[in-house]
C-alpha cells in the first residue's frame, strides 16, 4: 500500500532543514520557493540568499535527505534558486526583528550571550591561539560560539581556523559570517588582499569593530569571544564602550616580566568598570616524554596576575588554568586546526577544555531576567 504524500508532510520535513549560516529552518526564512507533488514523487525549489552561497551543497543535501525520509516517498528532486533584492531585504528585516537600523545585540540588557574579551599586556603570549582553541572547546560542548578578530593590525583568526572565506553579503548592511570547526567568525583579514597591512587610525578601528558586532548576523550565540590586540589602546576602549557587559580574560605567561605587563591589561577594568572573568597562564610547564615537566618560561606568573588584579579590582579574579607549553599548539595552529580538535587528549588541549568548562558555567542566575525569546501567549 502506497502512503499518500501531501504538502503538509513535505513542509514538516523541510522544517528540519536549517540554513547553516543563519541557524534557522528554511521554512521560517521563506526559503521554500515551491513544492510540487506527483503521486509519490516530490519536487521542491529552495531559495538561496545569494547565487554563490557557500552553503549551497549543504542545504541541497540536507533538503534531499529529509525528503527521502518521508514514508512512501518516491523520486525526489531538489532545485536551487537565488533570492532577488526585495526578498533579501525582507529576510534582513526578519532577522533584525523588524529593526530598520543595525544594532549590537550583545549590548542589549535582554542578551543572554556571554561576551569574553581575550586580552594581553603584550604580544607573543598566545592570546589568539587561546581564543581559537577556547572557542573550539566551547563549541565541542554544544554551545553556539562566535569569534570577532578585533586585532585589526595583527589579525590571525582565519589562519588559526584554516578558513579564509569571505562572509556572505546579504546586502550592504548584513553579513553572514563563515563557519569553521563549528565557530562563526569575522576578521578584517577576510577583506584585505593577501597579507596587506591595515593602516588605520583610532576612529576607523572603532567603526570596524562596530560593524563586526552590528552588521554581522550572529544568530543566537551562547558565547562571543573577542580577540583583542595587545595592550590597552583604542580597541580595548571601544569594546568597553560598545559592549559594556563584556568580561575580560587576561592571558599571560609564567614569566614575571610578562605577568607585570599583563596586569596592566586587566587593570583597565577599574576604569571601564568591566569584570575580569579570570587569568589564563599560557606556555606553562612543558610536559616531557618521560612525564616530568620543565618550567621553560619560569613559574607563578598567572597566579601573580590573578592575585594583583583581585586586590586592584576589589573582586576575586581566579586563575582559570595553566596551559602547558606544547609544540602541537603551534603546529596545529599553523595547519588551521585548533589543538582541541586535532589532539583533544593532549595535555594542553585537556587544560584548555578545563578552562572552557569553567567559562561555560554562569556565575549569576538568569532568574527574573527577560530572555527575549519571543514567546507568544494564546
Amino acid at each position: 500500500m502506497t502512503t499518500a504524500i501531501n504538502e503538509s508532510a513535505v513542509r514538516s520535513a523541510l522544517a528540519r532543514v536549517e540554513d547553516p549560516e543563519i541557524g534557522r529552518p528554511i521554512t521560517e526564512l521563506d526559503m521554500v520557493k515551491s513544492i510540487a507533488i506527483d503521486g509519490s514523487d516530490v519536487a521542491v525549489e529552495i531559495y538561496l540568499t545569494i547565487a554563490g552561497c557557500p552553503m549551497r551543497n549543504t542545504i541541497e543535501a540536507n533538503t534531499r535527505a529529509v525528503l527521502e525520509e518521508i514514508p512512501g516517498v518516491g523520486a525526489v528532486s531538489v532545485q536551487m534558486d537565488a533570492m532577488n533584492d526585495e526578498q533579501r531585504r525582507a529576510l534582513k528585516q526578519k532577522l533584525r526583528g523588524g529593526q530598520a537600523e543595525p544594532e549590537i545585540p550583545f549590548a542589549k540588557p535582554s542578551s543572554t550571550t556571554r561576551v569574553f574579551a581575550v586580552a594581553s599586556g603584550k604580544g607573543g603570549v598566545g592570546k589568539s591561539s587561546m581564543t581559537a582553541n577556547l572557542g573550539a572547546a566551547l563549541a565541542a560542548k554544544g554551545l553556539k560560539v562566535g569569534i570577532v578578530d578585533a586585532d585589526i593590525y595583527g589579525h590571525s583568526i582565519p589562519g588559526l581556523l584554516g578558513n579564509h572565506a569571505q562572509p556572505t553579503v546579504l546586502d550592504e548592511e548584513m553579513l553572514m559570517p563563515p563557519i569553521a570547526h563549528g565557530l562563526k567568525f569575522i576578521s578584517i583579514g577576510q577583506f584585505v588582499e593577501g597579507n596587506a597591512p591595515v593602516v588605520w587610525r583610532g576612529p576607523m578601528l572603532h567603526r570596524a569593530l562596530q560593524q563586526f558586532l552590528g552588521d554581522v548576523f550572529w544568530g543566537d550565540l551562547d558565547v562571543l569571544l573577542l580577540d583583542l590586540p595587545p595592550g590597552t589602546g583604542d580597541v580595548a576602549l571601544s569594546v568597553a564602550q560598545l559592549i559594556p557587559n563584556a568580561e575580560l580574560l587576561v592571558v599571560t605567561t609564567p614569566q614575571a616580566a610578562a605577568a607585570e605587563v599583563a596586569e596592566r591589561a586587566g587593570s583597565i577594568a577599574s576604569q571601564t568598570r568591566q569584570k575580569v572573568a579570570g587569568v589564563i597562564e599560557n606556555m606553562s610547564a612543558m610536559v616531557l616524554p618521560d612525564g616530568t615537566t620543565m618550567d621553560i618560561f619560569g613559574s607563578g606568573g598567572g597566579q601573580q596576575v590573578a592575585q594583583r588584579l583581585s586586590t586592584v579590582l576589589g573582586h576575586e579574579v581566579p586563575l582559570l588554568g595553566q596551559i602547558p607549553l606544547d609544540p602541537q599548539l603551534r603546529t596545529n595552529g599553523d595547519a588551521g586546526i585548533p589543538l582541541v580538535v586535532a589532539e583533544p587528549s593532549s595535555p594542553a588541549a585537556t587544560a584548555i577544555a578545563a578552562v572552557a568548562e569553567k567559562l561555560a558555567v554562569r556565575s549569576e542566575s538568569l532568574a527574573g531576567k527577560p530572555l527575549g525569546l519571543g514567546v507568544t501567549r494564546h
